[in-house]
């Protein structure tokens, strides 16, 4: 019977049994998607990684990304957490790492401590910006048990963005309200049914502006339908919301960095650091950075 050695990681912390957990078969050449299904319901993390011969041997390796309940085109923790997993492993940690995914290549750059060993990665979104439908705030508001009067409009009325998967972005008035959200299964139901595009991708990711500073963001992401109740660290919908964040933000040519903290309603908080830069002729680009701490190895029979 075949086995396959994998690693566990916590990402977007620096201490373990935060932040959020990741598993990785680090050589997964012979899983078939199945299988690779099977694994991720197994371990039961909101993702779990998947590392296979490149396409191009230009690149580093091919990628494959599931949630307990399907395959995702791109996600953020996983390509941080795989990242910092296969520079631990190298003899000479190289600066980058390529990974060709469903969405497109996605550059990590890894991010190493003042003895040369690593420390966490730092990955570029592989689309810019591109935002989509408005969602009405009372369908928001039910997914997330809460009041129409709990969400902030003034700056933008929810909507799906993507730099790679699409969320659902909507702004709440306080933290108060952003820690009495619980997702509502029969509203995240009827909302799907409601927006089709969105199937099996209605992944609802809130936030709150702390202090009033707009760059410093307190977040929740729950995606139900995708098997992940609430996610502790996002980096895909935390991507997202930077690079929504700036665009909207006054001025042609801006960067702006993000400081998003992330998991604390469920015991695994989580510490993101996102940029996003617009010019005034190209697109919104955006990244995400955090640190690891590995937490187990093994090896699973299939």
């Amino acid at each position: 019977m075949p086995s396959y050695e994998y690693v566990t990681v916590d990402v977007f912390t620096d201490r373990r049994f935060g932040g959020n957990p990741l598993a990785v078969l680090v050589e997964a050449s012979g899983l078939s998607d199945a299988q690779m299904q099977t694994l991720a319901r197994e371990f039961n993390y909101s993702e779990t990684t998947f590392v296979l011969p490149p396409a191009d041997p230009r690149h580093t390796a091919r990628v494959r990304i599931f949630t307990p309940a399907t395959e995702m085109p791109f996600a953020g923790h996983p390509n941080v957490g795989t990242g910092y997993v296969l520079a631990a492993r190298a003899a000479a940690p190289p600066e980058h790492f390529t990974f060709e995914e469903g969405a497109g290549l996605v550059r990590v750059h890894v991010l190493k401590g003042s003895d040369g060993r690593p420390e966490g990665a730092r990955i570029s979104a592989p689309r810019a910006l591109s935002i989509g439908d408005a969602v009405p705030t009372a369908t928001v508001a039910a997914c997330a048990s809460l009041k129409v009067a709990d969400f902030a409009t003034t700056a933008h009325e929810p909507l799906v963005a993507s730099v790679g998967t699409p969320f659902v972005i909507a702004e709440v008035t306080s933290v108060a309200a952003l820690e009495r959200a619980v997702p509502d299964f029969a509203a995240f139901k009827r909302a799907e049914g409601e927006f089709p595009t969105l199937r099996g991708n209605f992944n609802l990711h809130l936030y709150v502006r702390l202090e009033g500073e707009s760059t410093r963001l307190r977040t929740r992401m729950f995606a139900p339908l995708a098997g992940v109740v609430e996610d502790p660290a996002t980096g895909s919908a935390n991507a997202t919301l930077a690079a929504l964040l700036t665009s909207l933000a006054p001025g042609d040519n801006l960067s702006l960095a993000y400081d998003i903290a992330q998991g604390q309603e469920i015991g695994r908080p989580s510490r993101l650091l996102a940029t996003a830069r617009k010019t005034p002729d190209g697109p919104v680009e955006a990244t995400v950075a955090g640190n690891c701490v590995a937490v187990m190895r093994g090896r699973v029979e299939v």
